[in-house]
């Protein structure tokens, strides 16, 4: 053996982190992705004031005194007062409760209706999956905003409308991202150990096949809440999302904000800037939580997302800790 190979005995004890994995997880977002750290806050903000809007808000919703209708941003009103007199700032912050609970119940629906038919589809595969792919590229070939559109005519405006709605329809054209993971994950050598040994089909999806594909969900479920947000405005926009008077972005966005544009510009621009925020807060927050999943992109030692000067410092790291001459030239190699 060579003698350039240091003793494993003499190296220095691995220490393990006691932190929490909550805190490894912000630590390496914060370090890695600190734009994905801002929509992580920009997210946590939206969800707070929605929770405490009651608590946030200085008016009622619906509050409304005709005296002071459309007045400027003020001390009083410090973002203005809409065509009735409503505090604007109360109906941005109410209206943060009604796009959270639609973005992230449609969004929850729509992952499961991704996941329902995508795994079940790439799992059994044959014929039923060749069926079930021919609907979803029939169902793709229509705008999913004219199938909604259509569907909310049929059920009439609500919440619970909106939310399903929305989740079924994106769901159905989601469920190739959930069956491309499943087809991928049902060729790997511990699946087919698994049906070598007999293990029943049931056992090897819930046991295998849906923990593996559980950071691609999260991934799509972190990106459908900006979508479905965006769709509930849509919606609400066109007049099918929430009913007045609960305030919606969109809704606010809509005839009031429309006819008012140039008399009080604010009616429409703090909805509008609420929105906006909230989106890029949560795609930029999806696609941090995507990077810091995939582990291609963890920064490891050959890894896709490892740059040159990074793999370098660990390669060196490596020397110094008792890599002889010889692991050291192969790990420069490799």
């Amino acid at each position: 053996m060579s003698s350039s190979i240091t003793d494993v005995s003499v190296l220095p004890p691995v220490r393990r982190s006691r932190r929490s994995p909550i805190a490894d997880f912000l630590s390496r977002l914060l370090r890695e992705k600190p734009l994905g750290m801002v929509g992580a806050i920009i997210v946590i903000v939206m969800g707070v004031t929605a929770i405490c809007a009651d608590l946030v808000a200085p008016y009622g919703y619906n509050d409304f005194d005709l005296m002071d209708r459309l007045k400027a941003p003020s001390g009083e009103f410090l973002l203005g007062t809409d065509n009735l007199g409503r505090d604007i700032l109360s109906r941005v912050i109410y209206g943060a409760r009604i796009s959270m609970v639609v973005g992230l119940g449609a969004a929850a629906v729509d992952v499961s209706v991704a996941v329902l038919i995508g795994v079940v589809s790439g799992f059994i595969g044959g014929k039923f999956d060749l069926i079930i792919q021919r609907f979803v590229d029939a169902w793709l070939c229509f705008p999913l905003l004219i199938i909604a559109l259509s569907v909310m005519s049929i059920l009439g405006p609500g919440l619970i409308q909106v939310i399903f709605t929305i989740g079924v329809v994106w769901g159905i054209g989601g469920s190739r991202v959930a069956r491309s993971a499943v087809i991928s994950i049902k060729e790997n050598a511990y699946i087919l150990a698994a049906n070598a040994i007999g293990a029943s089909r049931l056992r090897i999806l819930t046991r295998h096949i849906l923990p593996n594909v559980a950071a691609p969900v999260i991934v799509i479920f972190t990106l459908a809440v900006a979508g479905t947000i965006i769709t509930e405005a849509t919606l609400s926009f066109l007049g099918f999302g929430v009913p007045p008077p609960q305030p919606s972005w969109g809704g606010m966005l809509s005839a009031q904000g429309r006819d008012h544009m140039l008399r009080a510009p604010w009616m429409a621009l703090w909805p509008g800037l609420a929105l906006s925020l909230t989106v890029f807060g949560v795609h930029v927050f999806g696609d941090a939580l995507r990077d810091l999943l995939d582990p291609r992109l963890r920064g490891g030692i050959g890894s896709y997302g490892s740059k040159p000067k990074d793999v370098n410092k660990r390669i060196r790291r490596l020397g110094k800790s008792g890599f002889g001459e010889e692991q050291r030239g192969r790990a420069s190699n490799g």
